[in-house]
């Protein structure tokens, strides 16, 4: 086998999912031979995953033949070749429908192998003097959690090059199990921060198998509470977990607590987050805009927050976005299973009571339900990383037609709702204890971006009549 000179990169998927190999242009002349052996950049736009390697490993190998075990490692790593040639082998050792799949290819310098966490790994040296070279985004552990599989598993049934009864095997690479034996790397996990919230009750029941902690369970500002996740093991962080009580964060108590767990606590999972190449779930706030524009505010409309909770969203907004791997959740108007605006309203009409209801501030409902879909859906289908819009759909209205529309569902006369404006409802309802934050004109949503994604969100309205009906959380 000849190394192909001047051939173009690319990037070409495998049978095992994620398993990608990656053709690098060599470039040689009567001196010898020059390549790229990484390019972050190049990679990125062809598809490859941001690895951001950590460690650099090279295994020399003097002889031919030399035959290194299947091990599937805690960590996705990036192997080539720097001088000589291998007989490359990969099962898939993952749960899921896959386990169990093999890839086999020969490698020279012209080629490069992306194999994902949990994929098991074994060459075979074709040529003496070979040098084995691979990148990997984590730093080796003794305590890492690996995975191994017989060289001569007849399940896989590798075709060696060279017979395995020829060539030279460690000790404990023969003695590993039979794929039958394995047990499979289990995938990493999904940490919900803030599940006892009404979102977070959602998410729990979005995500049966993840790890769920309350406020109080996780502080996210409590430098503690990090060191008590083993972050080796988690994939994703959903941050449900957040100060939200919109009013009291004008008082200076309020204020104090609400810089604490939406910025600090926010800086310090940002960092944890970006340091384990962990995906980031942020949900924020339309507060992080003053709602002075006409139409729907779009992924990139500026910041203008209003009040100190909206400064806080924006300011934890900033920080989430320099994670790498982050999806910022920009919602408005949540409802769910809880104390909320649609269930006192609803309280209100079957007490007799007749409320004044803020008719100048619009936008849509968003429900938990859809909201945890939503986020399902954006992790499933791993849509680019940035910041989506997501509510309910529908036509925009103000609170105090969405009242109406509660009283005329339970069948309550609609009249009985009064339209008030934002100031007339401050100046009647704010005190010195609790003082009425001012809140965005406007907080419609644009959700063009997240519907190109593939995700179609239900109409608020429908959503509601299901809600009051006691079927929707």
């Amino acid at each position: 086998m000849t190394m192909e000179y001047g051939q173009q990169l690319t990037v070409s998927p495998t049978p095992i999912p994620g398993l990608l190999v990656v053709a690098l242009p060599v470039h040689g002349d009567n001196r010898g031979w020059f390549k790229e052996n990484w390019q972050r950049a190049k990679l990125l736009e062809l598809g490859l995953p941001d690895l951001g390697p950590v460690q650099n490993n090279i295994s020399f190998n003097e002889k031919a033949g030399t035959t290194r075990g299947i091990h599937a490692e805690p960590w996705d790593k990036y192997v080539s070749v720097a001088t000589g040639r291998i007989f490359g082998a990969w099962v898939d050792l993952r749960e899921g429908e896959s386990f169990g799949r093999t890839f086999t290819l020969a490698v020279d310098p012209s080629v490069a192998v992306f194999v994902p966490r949990g994929v098991g790994n074994a060459f075979q040296t074709l040529e003496p003097n070979t040098a084995y070279t691979y990148l990997v985004n984590d730093h080796w552990r003794a305590d890492a959690e690996y995975t191994f599989l017989n060289l001569a598993d007849e399940t896989a049934n590798i075709d060696w090059p060279i017979p395995l009864s020829d060539v030279e095997i460690s000790v404990k690479d023969a003695k590993h199990p039979r794929l039958s034996e394995v047990t499979p790397m289990s995938a990493l996990s999904t940490l919900i921060l803030g599940a006892g919230g009404q979102l977070g009750r959602a998410l729990v029941d979005a995500f049966p198998t993840a790890i769920a902690l309350t406020r109080d369970e996780f502080d996210l500002a409590e430098d503690a509470a990090y060191a008590s996740i083993n972050w080796s093991t988690v994939g994703t962080v959903i941050n449900a977990s957040a100060y939200t009580k919109v009013d009291l964060a004008e008082t200076e108590d309020g204020r104090h607590a609400s810089w604490q767990a939406n910025v600090v606590g926010v800086g310090k999972l940002a960092r944890v987050c970006e340091d384990h190449r962990v995906t980031l779930v942020h949900v924020s706030s339309d507060y992080v805009f003053d709602g002075e524009f006409d139409g729907e505010a779009t992924e990139e409309t500026e910041f203008g927050p209003l009040g100190v909770y909206g400064q806080t969203k924006a300011a934890g907004d900033a920080l989430v976005s320099l994670v790498s791997r982050h999806y910022i959740v920009r919602t408005s108007w949540v409802i769910g299973d809880g104390n909320n605006f649609v269930r006192t309203m609803e309280r209100l009409a079957e007490s007799g009571v007749n409320p004044d209801v803020v008719n100048d501030q619009f936008g849509r409902l968003t429900y938990t339900s859809e909201l945890s879909r939503a986020i399902s859906h954006l992790l499933r289908h791993e849509a680019p990383f940035g910041t989506y819009n997501v509510t309910n759909s529908g036509d925009v209205v103000s609170w105090f037609d969405i009242a109406r529309e509660v009283f005329r569902l339970k069948g309550h006369d609609v009249a009985r709702v009064t339209a008030i404006t934002a100031t007339q409802f401050a100046e009647r309802n704010a005190t010195a204890e609790r003082p009425i934050a001012p809140r965005p004109r406007n907080s419609a949503l644009s959700l063009d971006k997240l519907r190109v994604t593939g995700f179609e969100p239900v109409n608020w309205r429908k959503a509601l009549t299901t809600y009051l009906s006691g079927t929707v959380t």
